[in-house]
């Protein structure tokens, strides 16, 4: 018997390895079943390129083995198998891998796929193990070995028996303790699970024998006694094997595609829209994306982790690659499988490398394009998918200093006063009429609310197409966007609309000169609540309007003031006076009853803030007021 200390860099580092690199100890199954695949696919290669080596489909399985009164765990192949030299040098050193050099070794031939490319996966099983037993046999040799270990302590690797080649692996479990329940390993429902989460697109079979029940048959049946069943055990192949992304897509239909979807995501709707795509050259991949109908229940939650599947040659290794997406396509759902990411010395965490960000530039393109036919080719569908995930791709224009909003531009679409509908930039461009300089937006809670606002009735009038923003994001998106094809945005609350012809705008100016004391006295009778009030012949059914200078428009405010930090931001206001209203001359008439105009005053500047959206500052004085003119 030979006994040797690890020939790696330290104990310490199987320590390291054993409590830090692997997030969760389940992934040991994942990882000693990838183990089995590639020594299967070692054979298979083999039978490949040597005429002397049969290839024996039946032969080719991994097959698991759950001993719950020995608290014992195997895992079986009929691969390649290892010589006493290959155990030592794969197994006595951590991070040295067969598999790698394997690879290396035939990297220009065909049919070359390997998964494990790091020898650290193996030792994983330390997790939840105190002793683990490998027994070999190397394909065309008879003799067997058994590398045994109970850890950092070292290695022994002595001849053993075995009536066949390829390997066996067999873990002696831990104690179960306070913190951790090992026996779970040995369940065969976990078992399952672990199987289907990590690797049910290995290509080869993993069997296990499971105990099932059945009607237990009786010679004489009595018919009020209860049924009995008896047990029995049944082999039973627990992966699927074939993932549907390295299908053909002549293969599938749409009903392939909806069962896989809902099955995967436990979601009851169809998705909006498949996005089964592939690519070759400088980083290879296969991707199968869903856009949903809707989004899921804690999608504007902090719980809620965006991402896509990762996999390597079939093999989970992530869940939620959340590098794969952007945040405003977070809503995005599928997988990744790629044979080309670089992984550092363990498969789950991943290295942030060129082929990663590759990947992502290369799905982000994809599912732009995707929706952009989908907006072009079926717009009612589009409008669905754009009412459940707009504000996504709001934010994402504005987040980050504008940094994509040139990117997803196209893809937003706000409702318009004309078409009744929502429309996208674009489309709002094409409408302009020639002398049209802006395009004009409105902003408030609610289309009816904007609808009815007195800054709208001369762009209307004007025959010019006003864009609705009843979200809170809507404003800042824009800002940050500054124009589109050389238009400009414009608010019909902007205090310098100046739709008004000369001699309205004559108008106006005479009136501000005539009733400049007026003016100023209101202004005075406001305070800091405005920082002008005006004459303005732009109104046409209304008395009043609140316009805004500067920066922070009305709206903004809304939404500053909303946050938790807010409270303090402050739109400069302006109080316009429609001069061709009634109201007007009722003003002029009581402009030397201060007492009066500042009543008046303070009813009408209240009225506009309502029609705003906003709350009166002191509501009883409002309605004193009020009854007061009234009477």
């Amino acid at each position: 018997m030979a006994t040797y200390e690890f020939k790696s860099e330290s104990k310490r580092l199987l320590d390291l390895m054993i409590h830090s690199i692997y997030t969760h100890k389940e992934i040991f199954m994942r990882e000693l079943i990838s183990n089995a695949n590639d020594a299967l696919d070692k054979l298979y290669y083999l039978s490949l390129t040597d005429e002397n080596v049969t290839f024996q489909k039946d032969d080719f399985y991994i097959r698991i083995t759950a001993d719950k009164d020995a608290r014992t765990l195997t895992i079986e192949d009929r691969g390649i198998g290892m010589t006493q030299e290959e155990l030592e040098e794969n197994l006595g050193t951590i991070a040295k891998s067969g598999s790698f050099a394997f690879k290396n070794e035939a990297e220009q031939k065909d049919g070359v796929d390997i998964i494990g490319q790091f020898g650290v996966g193996f030792y994983s099983a330390f997790m939840v193990a105190d002793q683990v037993t490998v027994k070999s046999r190397k394909f065309g040799s008879e003799d067997a070995f058994q590398w045994y270990s109970e850890g950092a302590e070292g290695y022994e690797i002595t001849p053993c028996t075995l009536d066949h080649f390829g390997t066996i692996i067999t873990l002696k479990l831990k104690e179960n303790n306070d913190e951790e329940n090992y026996d779970e390993f040995l369940n065969e429902y976990t078992i399952r699970n672990l199987v289907k989460k990590y690797s049910d697109y290995i290509k080869y079979p993993i069997k296990m024998l499971v105990t099932k029940q059945k009607l237990k048959e009786t010679e004489n049946k009595d018919k009020d006694a209860e049924p009995e069943y008896e047990t029995y055990q049944e082999d039973e192949t627990l992966n699927s094997m074939v993932p549907i992304w390295r299908r053909n897509k002549s293969e599938l239909t749409e009903e392939d595609y909806n069962n896989f979807y809902k099955e995967k995501f436990f979601d009851f709707e169809d998705p909006l829209r498949v996005i089964h795509t592939s690519a070759d050259g400088a980083v290879s991949y296969q991707a199968l994306m869903f856009i949903p109908a809707r989004p899921p229940f804690d999608y504007y939650t902090k719980e809620f982790k965006r991402g896509l599947s990762l996999y390597t040659n079939g093999v989970m290794i992530m869940d939620k690659c959340e590098d794969l997406l952007p945040d405003y396509f977070g809503f995005v759902r599928g997988l990744v499988d790629s044979a080309d990411l670089s992984l550092n010395i363990s498969r789950e965490i991943l290295q942030h490398d060129r082929q990663l960000k590759t990947i992502a530039a290369h799905l982000k393109k994809k599912i732009k394009n995707e929706l952009l036919a989908m907006q072009k080719n079926e717009r009612e569908k589009y409008e669905k998918f754009y009412e459940a995930f707009k504000r996504p791709l709001k934010f994402g224009m504005y987040d980050n200093y504008g940094a994509e909003k040139d990117f997803l531009v196209d893809l937003i679409m706000f409702y318009s006063s004309t078409e009744k509908k929502p429309v996208t930039l674009k489309e709002y461009i094409e409408r302009m009429k020639e002398d049209q300089t802006y395009i004009y937006y409105a902003c408030g809670e609610t289309i009816e609310q904007i609808d009815h606002l007195p800054q709208t009735e001369m762009v209307k009038e004007k025959g010019y197409e006003i864009l609705y923003f009843v979200e809170d994001v809507d404003e800042f998106a824009i800002k940050i966007l500054n124009k589109y094809m050389e238009k400009e945005f414009k608010s019909v609350s902007a205090a310098d609309l100046n739709l008004e012809d000369e001699t309205a705008k004559a108008a106006e100016a005479i009136a501000q000169e005539q009733n400049k004391d007026l003016l100023e006295a209101m202004k005075t009778a406001l305070g800091d609540k405005v920082v002008n009030v005006k004459a303005t012949s732009r109104l046409k059914s209304h008395p009043v309007c609140i316009s805004s200078e500067g920066e922070i428009s009305l709206e903004m405010e809304k939404t500053l003031n909303a946050m938790p930090q807010g409270g303090m931001m402050k739109a400069q206001r302006v109080l316009e006076i429609n001069i061709n209203h009634p109201i007007f001359e009722t003003l002029k008439a009581n402009a030397a009853n201060n007492e009066k105009l500042n009543k008046l005053t303070n009813v009408l500047y209240n009225c506009a803030l309502l029609m705003e959206g906003f709350k009166v500052d002191d509501a009883s004085a409002f309605v004193e007021d009020a009854c007061e003119l009234i009477q």
